[in-house]
């Protein structure tokens, strides 16, 4: 079923979900989900509403017309999308498969609901599998001692693509600032690690060394500072003394996969909604 989403955050206060409602039943708006959250900390309220398209008797150009003096009064942040329009999405990888080859089934079956415009990779590992998916393949090497080439060509690439979201499906590259700051909020990434514990490289030795018994995977907004990005999915698996680090790698390849369908899915379907550097998601 088509729909419109709302998605809402502004300074909390008295009437705004009235306001809201009472504008969508003007227009005879079916409201078919509704999410509400009130942050006492910062004093910030949040809503999604999902609304059947075929309801309404005005396109989106026209709602965002007539919604705009409510936004204005009540200092609203917000947006709305229609869900038949497809974020067009593009996947960046290194060697390691299991990330990818995952979204990539997911995609196919219909469970993500996006269009894939294309692959990037610094190697050429990947190639094979990917365009089976029929999707084209980008090999894009990366000189260590001159990274900017290559990202430039990265950068052209997604622009070229028209891309809206990037995902790091195990990426093993550190995007520029520029590129950070340009998809701001639109950069996905997995982080093999419950974050903020055991940041940067081998975070299951880490983990190890440590004795834990539990270790997990984050898949975070990408920002200029490393994993330091909003949170929008985590998970966790148990571990015990007797898991070699073979082993735990093996279980957080399958908890990485895990979580980062959901934080994609969660933001293809408009669930995540950020404020400073938190997130608020209505999955």
């Amino acid at each position: 079923m088509r729909t419109f989403r709302l998605v809402i955050a502004c300074p909390d206060g008295v009437g705004i979900v009235a306001r809201v409602s009472n504008f969508l039943a003007s227009y005879n708006g079916w409201i078919t989900e509704a999410s509400h959250h009130s942050d006492n900390h910062s004093g910030w309220f949040f809503m999604r509403h999902e609304i059947r398209a075929d309801s309404l008797p005005i396109d989106l150009e026209t709602f965002r017309e007539a919604f705009a003096p409510i936004a204005r009064e009540f200092s609203m942040e917000w947006r709305i999308t229609d869900s038949a329009q497809m974020k067009r999405v593009v996947l960046l990888a290194s060697r390691e498969s299991h990330c990818l080859a995952d979204l990539l089934y997911r995609w196919r079956s219909g469970e993500l609901a996006c269009e894939i415009a294309c692959v990037i990779s610094n190697h050429d590992d990947l190639r094979s599998m990917v365009q089976w998916h029929g999707i084209p393949y980008h090999q894009v090497p990366v000189d260590p001692q001159d990274k900017e080439p290559a990202f430039a060509e990265v950068a052209r690439l997604v622009h070229e693509c028209q891309a809206e979201v990037l995902v790091l499906a195990r990426y093993m590259q550190i995007l520029p600032a520029q590129l950070c700051r340009e998809f701001a909020h639109r950069v996905i990434n997995i982080h093999h690690s419950f974050l903020p514990s055991f940041i940067g490289a081998k975070p299951y030795h880490q983990a190890s060394l440590r004795g834990v018994k539990l270790i997990g995977a984050t898949a975070h907004y990408v920002t200029e500072e490393l994993d330091a990005g909003p949170i929008i999915e985590q998970d966790v698996v148990r571990v015990t003394h007797r898991d070699s680090i073979e082993h735990m790698v093996r279980l957080g390849r399958d908890v990485e996969k895990r979580v980062l369908a959901r934080g994609l899915r969660f933001h293809l379907e408009d669930r995540v909604l950020v404020h400073d550097n938190k997130t608020v998601v209505f999955d």
